[in-house]
């Protein structure tokens, strides 16, 4: 395991002498455009698991994705092998289906001191929620980036992060009703405490999610991956490209449903993923938006 060699992977080629914003933000941006946010192990017949080595392995020697438990413990490390200031948090995810937080401590988050200031960086969230730039924390500041407007809000130490997005234009009106698509223009995303957290507070979490029939994670099969202008989706058969602000104040959402055999060609074609073992795509509906 070595720095050089996920560089090499996320494609960056900056400087890292400097612990700043500037260069976190750039790596940062680097691994949320190369490593996809994707749970395909668990419907390939793979188990997922924690260890640092295994996680390593999987997403820079076999470029694969991960979920935020992989994706975020190896930008935690990644972060402090660079001398980075860096601490683990742990969130419960909103579900728009239930309309309500989750009681089990889902998502795994990197909280980044510089400079006396403490920044929230998330590459393990996926879709349009993904923020695609580290994010001060500080409560009740509008924090505009390229998928939308951020915000943290903090009531009696607990933090709220939500997101308000633009108008969507979806060109094939068949899709125009589809429950992947969010309606509302403000989502909540989670709320967190500033607790420091271990990747082993996560161990019940992760086999959890994999196995249980009420795991979303169960129910669909995903991959996503950032990109330039927006961001690819791939959920059961569905396959998504949106584009952020196309026109003013409005994201292009372009949809299309695939065939079994063009499942692990588009994966491969547009999130640089080649599984080992078959993958068996699932999408029940409800319980996830884009």
């Amino acid at each position: 395991m070595n720095l050089e060699e996920y560089f090499a992977r996320t494609g960056y080629k900056g400087p890292t002498e400097k612990q700043d914003l500037e260069t976190l933000t750039d790596i940062f941006q680097h691994h949320i455009r190369a490593v996809p946010f994707e749970n395909l192990s668990i419907h390939c017949g793979e188990k997922i698991t924690l260890e640092l080595e295994h996680v390593y392995n999987k997403i820079v020697r076999r470029k694969r994705g991960g979920w935020c438990m992989e994706n975020n413990q190896l930008l935690g490390w990644v972060l402090r092998g660079l001398g980075y200031d860096t601490s683990f948090l742990g969130a419960y995810v909103f579900s728009p289906h239930q309309n309500t937080y989750s009681t089990l401590m889902t998502h795994l988050v990197v909280k980044v001191v510089i400079d006396g200031k403490a920044y929230v960086v998330d590459g393990g969230f996926g879709v349009s929620y993904q923020m695609w730039q580290p994010m001060e924390l500080v409560s009740g500041k509008d924090q505009p980036q390229a998928p939308g407007v951020f915000r943290f809000t903090e009531k009696n130490g607990v933090w709220y992060l939500e997101k308000m997005r633009r108008k969507q234009y979806i060109p094939n009106q068949s899709f125009s009703s589809s429950d992947l698509l969010e309606k509302k223009e403000c989502r909540k995303v989670y709320m967190f405490s500033l607790e420091p957290r271990t990747v082993e507070d996560f161990r019940f979490q992760c086999t959890y999610l994999q196995t249980s029939p009420d795991s979303l994670f169960t129910k669909k099969s995903i991959c996503t991956l950032q990109t330039t202008d927006g961001f690819r989706a791939l959920i059961g058969w569905t396959f998504t490209e949106t584009t952020y602000n196309y026109k003013e104040n409005m994201d292009l959402v372009e949809f299309v449903t695939l065939e079994d055999e063009e499942v692990e060609k588009t994966l491969k074609e547009k999130f640089n993923i080649t599984l080992e073992r078959k993958l068996v795509p699932i999408n029940v509906k409800g319980s996830y938006t884009i």
